[in-house]
């Protein structure tokens, strides 16, 4: 029985910061002080802390300690885990210039949350399969099998509210019964882990932090329609998830967990991973069930849909991870329990990759009906700088910009569609006003034109000439006329394309237009970028007044334009040859270099 546990996040941002080298420096110096049988030592998964990693948690004390290096860890080890004196030095604050110390749940960013989907990322060893147990894992698959019969399941997870949380919100219970009533003599139970949308690594998060618990619901999943087969589709890019995933199921076929006979109830479950190759668009149901097929990642036409007819043509369900990692937590404490969370139609907590111009980047687990202000101002700690919130892009390349007038508007599946957004998987980008909108829909329209599978002209090429129309006007070419054939297109590639990609591609265009209208009329009609972003309506002037004469900028100048005499002439800057790359601006320590 160890008297310290030291949790040390192991997820890959952490890992990019140099966890892995802390997590050996802490094993080292615990041993070279004799504490090997007192203090056990855990890499875990994420705890949310991104922006301020390598994290690590001391219990029974609870003391989190950030930004640690390895010169850090024979410190903390002398003092607080042999002494038992706390480094409060290294200890995470609420703020850089605030002096309490609180317990972590106490802080800002963890005290509205709620980690359902999260709850086993950052207090087990992720490749221990005892640990899971040791948090009530695979309970909820002895009650199912044990206990309750198919349709009692299916009945359980409707009564929860449960919708998926790719993106669609489709009620998960139902998806699971239309499989189910279908006659088969084989059926499929898929989990998407194709998590895809630029900044979103919540399901990436799950995976690395818990994977078995994707594994215990897609054997729940499969008793609960009928199937005896899972697969996970999980993309190549995500190595470490991929590495965990292989051994969870290693260790559930070994514990009897996967495998036939599971529970010796008659069950048979076993699921397999397939490797995807980074294409955005087999995120979608159809796409991904092709890709599995071992052809090339295309949609089809549904219906129809793949609880019908999926994978190789026998009914299948699809889930993303997040609602996976639901489904026990569901079973073990009762539809009443998950439905007591969140609003009247989004039931839960929903997890987010927040992002972006906001101080505590990481993830969050937040109840449905949180407000995007309590996200941003509390949770994220507000934007650096003190700079304004100008708006949120949430849904990635699929979703919209949400603007400062609905900066109070509650997240859930049905107001974000309200006002031209969606949830989408969950990442959570905020901009401030240092962001050009109109820069900003195309970055996220380039993004999908990118990903098109090509199969559907209206989404090949509609999104093409959409793009090439905001291209004209960031460039500085635009006539007011595009406006008008921008809201025209992107209707026609939302009516008209096959799948979901091409339907949503236009979300971040439309909303921008609509919520940011002036910005794009100031860049056709005045010629000008309100946010400075735009490199073609850009011009970077020095003012003779305020020029030292100094020669700072001229030596900083890649494209060498700016000409003047050390101490005798005010430098200019000749803009045939300004590539208005900012280095200027940047140098200057007298405010002389001008940005309009």
């Amino acid at each position: 029985m160890f008297r310290s546990h030291v949790m040390i996040c192991s997820g890959t941002g952490c890992k990019s910061t140099g966890s892995e080298k802390v997590i050996d420096t802490f094993k080292k110096a615990v041993e070279a002080q004799g504490l090997s049988n007192e203090v056990n030592v855990v890499q875990t998964g994420c705890l949310g802390l991104c922006s301020v990693g390598p994290v690590a948690i001391i219990y029974p004390e609870g003391s989190c300690y950030c930004n640690l290096t390895e010169e850090n860890v024979p410190l903390i080890v002398e003092e607080h885990l042999l002494k038992g004196r706390i480094v409060t030095d290294l200890l995470y604050k609420e703020a850089e210039e605030a002096e309490e110390i609180l317990k972590l749940e106490e802080t800002n960013f963890y005290k509205k949350q709620r980690r359902v989907a999260l709850r086993n990322c950052g207090r087990i060893d992720p490749e221990k399969i005892d640990e899971y147990i040791a948090f009530d894992g695979y309970m909820a698959l002895g009650k199912v099998l044990t206990e309750m019969k198919s349709d009692e399941v299916i009945q359980l997870v409707l009564d929860s509210g449960l919708r998926g949380r790719g993106g669609a919100g489709f009620p998960t219970g139902l998806k699971w019964r239309f499989a189910a009533v279908n006659d088969a003599d084989q059926k499929y139970v898929c989990c998407n882990a194709d998590e895809g949308d630029p900044g979103a690594f919540m399901d990436r998060s799950v995976l690395e932090g818990d994977p078995h618990v994707i594994l215990e619901a897609m054997a729940i999943a499969g008793y609960a329609i009928g199937a005896t087969k899972g697969y996970i589709y999980v993309r190549a890019e995500y190595p470490l998830a991929i590495r965990r995933l292989e051994i969870a199921i290693e260790q559930a076929r070994e514990y009897g967990l996967l495998g036939s006979n599971i529970f010796d109830t008659g069950f048979d479950f076993d699921i397999d991973l397939k490797l995807g190759s980074g294409a955005f668009v087999c995120g979608e149901e159809t796409a991904l069930l092709t890709s599995i097929e071992g052809n090339r990642g295309e949609p089809r036409p549904r219906p129809p849909f793949p609880a019908l007819k999926g994978l190789w043509e026998k009914p299948t369900i699809l889930n993303n991870v997040e609602t996976f990692a639901n489904i026990p937590q569901i079973i073990l404490n009762g539809p009443e329990w998950f439905s007591s969370m969140g609003t009247e139609k989004s039931k839960g907590t929903k997890v987010f990759a927040l992002g972006g111009k906001v101080n505590n980047i990481g993830l969050v687990e937040i109840p449905m009906g949180t407000t995007l202000r309590e996200i941003v101002e509390e949770i994220g700690g507000g934007i650096p700088n003190g700079k304004k919130f100008k708006a949120a892009q949430t849904g990635g390349p699929s979703g919209g910009c949400i603007p400062a007038e609905h900066f109070d508007v509650n997240i859930d599946f049905d107001n974000l569609i309200a006002i031209g957004s969606m949830m989408g998987s969950g990442g959570l980008i905020v901009m401030d006003e240092d962001n050009c909108m109109v820069d900003i829909a195309k970055f996220f329209l380039g993004f999908t034109v990118d990903e098109s599978c090509g199969k559907c002209s209206p989404c090949r090429i509609g999104t093409r000439r959409l793009y090439e129309l905001l291209e004209k006007i960031t460039s500085g070419n635009g006539e007011l006329e595009d406006l008008d054939k921008i809201q025209e297109l992107a209707e026609h590639i939302k009516t008209n394309s096959l799948c979901a990609l091409g339907q949503t591609a236009p979300n971040p265009v439309l909303s921008t237009l609509r919520y940011f209208r002036e910005e794009y009329e100031a860049h056709i009609v005045e010629k000008r970028c309100p946010s400075g972003v735009c490199k073609d309506l850009l011009n970077y002037t020095i003012d003779p007044d305020l020029c030292k004469k100094c020669s700072l900028c001229a030596k900083n100048c890649p494209s060498e334009c700016i000409s003047g005499v050390v101490g005798k002439e005010p430098y200019v800057i000749d803009q045939s040859k300004c590539i208005k790359c900012g280095a200027c601006q940047e140098s200057c320590k007298f405010g002389a270099v001008i940005k309009k």
